[in-house]
């Protein structure tokens, strides 16, 4: 792994504060050798970003391997969720090159409003979204976002990490442990989990345009408003992807950006007149979007009451103490020796949270010897400390009324989470820095000394340190394997909307997949609850193709019935004579489907 200690020029990047690891460049000034002569043709990048940015995409393609071979016709880790979030990437295209203004209403749930909003938009993801235009470059767009999430991730730590005043080495093996942490191998279905590089992205812009770091605190001749700016759009950008990860956001920002008030009423430290120009600017125009999207998220709550969660709900998917080092069964290293500890888990997916042994060892170690000094390590250790109280949710001390009990009482928003666990992310990161401290102060003392014999003696002490990031990458290794996709049982745009496919249940997702052939109407729909007016459709549908249901549906609007018979053995379903012929109905088979024209039009 070629990652060079070069200084990036200014606006190339988030810069570290301390450069005594890094030597000058090729033919700049301070250096003793003479500049190469400009040649025609190819040349290897030379700058730390450009590199770091080619290892990151290069990981992601190999971590995921042989996803990048098969863009066009495979999913990774199931036909679920990633059908799901394929689809509303395909929806996104479809309506804003159509119809911008019925962005929020999908043909899914018919006839509910802001369908949309039902799951995660992944509206950060709108200009990818365009390319989308068919069924094969919507699977395309998507497979290249699930890679490039990987690649960001990595990225994004990389430069917090290096701002923060980290090595080459520490940083990196950080972002890895962040980007390819186990318990993310559980949510290879979750494309808005996975999408968390925008989070140590922004931290990274907003502490190198503040001129902060942790080794060498803040320097007001290093702020640079442009990337606080930069660091405000990020946000946005991030919370627009979904509330899974974008409410949590919200308010560690919040907290961090009154920690930040109170130092600076306190310090009075010297800023120039642009900083606050910029904190004002971007902070107002993150709050505003994050209103606007947060607002149509509280009206489809007070729509549909079903979206909040009691609070012993939580109890399924709530992790406990034993989570923490638990891989789950995706894991290629532990899957197979965590078994017997998942087995009293009741949704091991969201209660297997191993960060990475490898992870908590160096964090350990950098408690102990590290760059940072010891206040900071002991904030550090807080922070784990209190993401791990709250990812608890209900299973921490005296059902966790001191810690997500406050969050669920007090806090706007936090009703209608079912899944407290997902703040692992943030102890990720926070031993992430610690492992990266660590991993720093052996650079201080063993690479800095060595640049001065040179030659060997820094290869080797470079190769010492890099070789953590072989262990943190083995324990990402996924054994899931990608799923190829069957075609859909008819053609979806030549059907009479409104559509009630049947059986409904989990496979909807694959429903909602193909429906991006033409985005015809449907009763049909999975997401994070099912409304209602949805239930009550289907309940009507359980004696289908009975006369009594049939006008009960009639009378709903539903224009088609579409009857998959392979999919009815076992579903509730199970018993529909798909044989018979219902009187005054016309009706067409297929290979795959038999559909049913109602003639509500």
């Amino acid at each position: 792994m070629a990652i060079t200690g070069t200084a990036p020029e200014s606006g190339d990047g988030p810069e570290p504060e301390s450069r005594a690891d890094d030597e000058p460049a090729p033919g700049r000034h301070g250096s003793d050798r003479p500049s190469r002569p400009a040649t025609l043709g190819w040349r290897a990048p030379t700058s730390e970003w450009t590199i770091a940015a080619v290892v990151s995409a290069v990981l992601a393609i190999g971590m995921t391997w042989p996803l990048a071979r098969d863009l066009h016709k495979a999913i990774p880790h199931d036909l679920g969720d990633p059908l799901l979030q394929a689809y509303t990437l395909g929806w996104l295209s479809h309506a804003l090159r159509g119809d911008p203004g019925g962005i929020w209403d999908t043909n899914s749930f018919w006839p509910a409003a802001d369908s949309l909003l039902f799951t995660d938009s992944l509206l950060g993801y709108a200009p990818a979204a365009l390319f989308a235009t068919g069924t094969t470059s919507t699977l395309v767009v998507y497979n290249v976002l699930f890679i490039g999430t990987f690649a960001l991730a990595f990225l994004g730590a990389y430069a917090l990490l290096r701002q923060l005043g980290a090595r080459v080495a520490g940083s990196a093996v950080g972002a890895a442990a962040f980007a390819y942490a186990p318990w993310k191998l559980a949510h290879l279905g979750h494309l808005n989990v996975l999408s968390a590089g925008g989070i140590a992205l922004t931290f990274a812009m907003l502490a190198r345009g503040h001129g902060w770091s942790l080794r060498e605190g803040f320097k007001p001749e290093r702020q640079r408003p442009g990337w606080i700016l930069a660091g405000w759009l990020c946000a946005l950008w991030q919370f627009a992807i979904g509330v899974a990860l974008g409410l949590t956001f919200v308010y560690v920002l919040l907290a961090v950006s009154v920690v930040v008030g109170i130092i600076w009423l306190v310090k009075r430290p010297a800023l120039q007149w642009r900083t606050p120009a910029a904190d004002g600017l971007g902070g107002t125009l993150f709050s505003l979007g994050v209103w606007w999207i947060a607002d149509k998220h509280a009206e489809v709550a007070r729509t549909h009451p079903e979206t909040a969660r009691p609070y012993d709900y939580l109890d399924r998917f709530s992790p406990t103490w034993r989570s923490f080092v638990t891989a789950p069964e995706e894991s290629r290293l532990w899957g197979a020796w965590h078994e017997a500890a998942r087995a009293d888990f009741t949704w091991a997916p969201e209660q297997t949270l191993l960060v990475g042994f490898t992870l908590i060892g160096l964090a350990f170690g950098g408690l102990f010897v590290s760059s940072w000094n010891l206040r900071q390590r002991l904030w550090l250790v807080l922070g784990v400390a209190v993401t791990v109280a709250l990812a608890m949710g209900p299973n921490f001390l005296h059902d966790g009324a001191w810690a997500w009990g406050l969050l669920y009482d007090y806090v706007p928003g936090f009703d209608a989470v079912r899944t407290p666990g997902r703040l692992v992310l943030y102890t990720t990161l926070l031993l992430a820095i610690l492992a990266a401290g660590g991993l720093s102060r052996i650079a201080d003392d063993s690479v800095v000394p060595a640049r001065k014999e040179r030659g060997l003696a820094v290869a080797r002490a470079h190769a010492l340190l890099l070789l953590p990031i072989a262990l943190v990458l083995a324990e990402g290794l996924s054994v899931t394997e990608h799923r190829e996709l069957r075609q859909a049982p008819v053609a979806m745009s030549e059907l009479e909307g409104p559509v009630l496919f049947l059986p409904s249940d989990g496979r909807d997702t694959r429903l909602q997949y193909w429906s991006v052939d033409g985005f015809v109407d449907m009763v049909n729909g999975s997401a994070a609850f099912t409304p209602s007016a949805e239930s009550e459709i289907l309940e009507d549908s359980k004696s289908f193709p009975s006369t009594v249901s049939i006008a009960d549906l009639q009378e709903a609007g539903v224009e088609t019935v579409v009857v998959i018979p392979s999919w009815l053995p076992g579903s509730d379903w199970d018993g529909l004579d798909y044989e018979v012929n219902p009187p005054g109905i016309e009706v067409e088979r297929f290979d795959d489907a038999v559909v049913y024209d109602l003639g509500t039009s």
